[in-house]
């Protein structure tokens, strides 16, 4: 309860004790009377916000204290998200589990195959705490079974983003600590291109055939699992709140971090997304996002394994097999993110649009420009937004189809989740606070900065954090609720509406998203310095009308117009994933700079990537031929038009 509010009641008891005592009016006058002046000094607003949220807060209230109940369950005893997986696939052995263009698994067949690979590495000498990266190209259904296997007996597993190369790759294999790689044959070269670099004698496993390699020395999986028993493996005592695998996540300083996911955050953010969107075992879930990120590989594959949901995963999203797959697997709910939306509104209409039984999607970063448009023509009833830091705990859902919401929190009882909005300074970033040193809660229509106060001993309030401890004490705020507590920074700017709606408002900090992914822009400027080496350059996001996130650009000084344009594009194509590599690039000739000789971002950014304003030479990236093309004023429209796609 805030200082106001605090005064706001103790005005109140002071006017009833003068009625009742004062002036000698019976208690239900005295109440009657409170009520009225209540309501006539601002109260009604109040009331006409609880009148809109109880029914939502009421619902959100059963899920937290279901979670509450039995988060407390399994810390007694010790359950882990394999159990839960071991009591689902046998209530369910000969339901189809994993579906994909391989094949179909089985919920036992799962259970068994996880179970010959936790007793293959058990017996390969792996234990409790040991951590083991794996790098598979696009989704495949064994995925799941080897992050569940290694899980059995106690091993973290990295799941490592496939479009990694170079620095980037070697460097989330260290952060990770990590012992032993599990690969397929497609990613050999990756590999190969950066075993120098990695700091352990790591053992590499490849899942399939794969060619003689001098500098990966190898063992060949598939053979080895053959022979590996499918009874349980070993026991293993692994507490609910220990870790479960590492996802990793853009940071706003440089190259991926490794956050923990414990099997207590796969437990309840699977859980509060199922339940908000009315999810139950009878769905068959359509889920085409990797399975490396928190959207796909926690909250999808959490349907599977917590509610006993069907789940159909695809290598690749296609916006034209995108109902015909959902129609052919009889799916009733899909993941999404904005992109993929967008892409699927592009598509021409077709009979199958409506043919389906999707009811319910959920995912993030859905436009509120074309929400509306999306749900009438393709008759999806509920699209369940939602936000969640991969590493933080201020998860929330958009439960109702609230246009353009991506959660909300309640204004009733703000104590029982306590996330909040907190106020700070455009330019420098720093928090702004009261005269006791407390953050300042950003109002209803304001923007500011989603935080959540962390709570030691609390599964639901913890912040996990990452490996690296100095990342993770760079990710909290002291005396944001009160003095003395601790926050989760979330990073992200958002605004609340008087109901307590949250809408995404964009990226503080040095990274931006782009294709459903955070680019982080001292990565991207790291490898362009490394090539241009004394040239000044910076990166930096800019809006592209009509699609979601920002499109990164580059901005190189280029006084004597001596940079080699295709040797960059190599050295980008090398070093980058394709969606941190510069959509744009601007060569200047000079370039405005701060006090301290930085090149002014904020104004580049401003500026954008219009011909019709900038006199620099700018060049965009051609989707098709890969490589850089100048931006023309025609290019230009024809961009924003979206004749020319990204």
């Amino acid at each position: 309860m805030d200082n106001m509010s605090l005064v706001k009641c103790g005005v109140f008891f002071t006017l009833g004790a003068i009625l009742s005592f004062g002036l000698g009016f019976s208690c239900k006058i005295t109440t009657l009377l409170i009520i009225a002046t209540y309501l006539a000094t601002g109260g009604w607003k109040f009331i006409w916000v609880v009148i809109n949220t109880l029914p939502r807060d009421a619902k959100a209230l059963k899920v937290l204290i279901k979670l509450k109940l039995v988060t407390k369950n399994h810390i007694q005893n010790n359950i882990t998200i394999p159990m839960i997986f071991t009591k689902t696939a046998k209530k369910h052995p000969s339901k189809p589990c994993l579906v994909s263009e391989e094949g179909t698994l089985t919920f036992e067949e799962v259970e068994n195959l996880s179970n010959q690979i936790a007793n293959y590495f058990y017996q390969a000498g792996y234990r409790k705490g040991d951590v083991v990266a794996l790098c598979f190209p696009e989704n495949r259904i064994q995925y799941v079974c080897y992050w569940l296997g290694l899980a059995k007996i106690g091993v973290v597993a990295a799941l490592i983003n496939y479009n990694q190369r170079d620095i980037a790759l070697s460097h989330s294999i260290n952060a990770a600590d990590s012992k032993a790689i599990i690969f397929t044959q497609d990613l050999s070269d990756a590999l190969t291109d950066v075993a120098s670099q990695i700091q352990n004698k790591v053992r590499f496993y490849c899942t399939g055939n794969m060619s003689p390699n001098q500098v990966l020395s190898t063992v060949m999986l598939q053979s080895e699992l053959a022979r590996s028993p499918t009874y349980p493996p070993p026991a293993v005592k692994v507490g609910y709140t220990e870790k479960l695998f590492y996802v990793f996540t853009s940071g706003t300083t440089g190259l991926p971090k490794a956050a923990i996911i414990s099997h207590s955050r796969f437990y309840y953010m699977t859980v509060g997304a199922t339940s908000l969107a009315n999810m139950t075992e009878n769905d068959v879930v359509y889920d085409t996002l990797p399975l490396y990120h928190t959207a796909g590989g926690v909250v999808g594959v959490g349907s599977m394994i917590v509610l006993g949901c069907t789940l159909v995963v695809r290598k690749k999203f296609s916006a034209s097999r995108f109902w015909d797959d959902c129609i052919q697997n009889n799916c009733t709910a899909a993941q999404y993110i904005g992109e993929i939306c967008r892409y699927l509104l592009a598509t021409p209409a077709k009979p199958t649009d409506n043919q389906h039984k999707v009811r319910v999607m959920f995912g993030n970063g859905l436009k509120p420009e074309i929400w509306k448009m999306f749900q009438d023509r393709f008759g999806v009833k509920q699209m369940g937004e939602f936000y969640g830091a991969t590493e933080g705990n201020c998860n929330t859902m958009n439960p109702d189809n609230t246009i353009g919401a991506v959660g909300f929190t309640t204004m009733i009882a703000p104590f029982l989740y306590p996330i909040t909005l907190i106020r700070f300074n455009k330019d420098t970033g720093e928090y702004l606070r009261d005269r006791n040193g407390i953050c300042i809660k950003a109002k209803p229509g304001e923007p500011g900065e989603l935080v959540g106060k962390i709570v030691k001993g609390d599964a639901l309030r913890e912040f996990d954090g990452y490996v690296n401890r100095q990342a993770t004490d760079k990710k909290v705020c002291p005396d944001v609720f009160k003095k003395g507590d601790l926050a989760f920074l979330t990073g992200d700017v958002l605004i609340m509406d008087t109901f307590g709606y949250f809408y995404f408002q964009d990226r503080t900090g040095d990274t931006f998203r782009w294709r459903g992914e955070n680019v982080s822009t001292y990565e991207v400027e790291s490898i362009i310095s490394k090539h241009i080496q004394l040239k000044d350059s910076v990166v930096y996001g800019v809006e592209v009308k009509g699609l979601e996130g920002k499109a990164g650009m580059a901005t190189i000084v280029d006084e004597h117009k001596t940079l080699d344009l295709l040797s960059l594009t190599k050295a980008l194509q090398k070093s980058l994933p394709p969606y941190a590599r510069p959509v744009f690039i601007r060569l200047a000739s000079e370039v405005d700079t701060t006090g301290t000789h930085k090149l002014k971002k904020v104004d580049l950014a401003k500026e954008g990537f219009n011909p019709n304003i900038i006199k620099d030479h700018l060049y965009y990236l051609n989707s098709k031929t890969q490589q850089y093309e100048p931006l023309t004023v025609q290019v230009y429209n024809d961009i924003c038009s979206g004749k020319i796609r990204l």
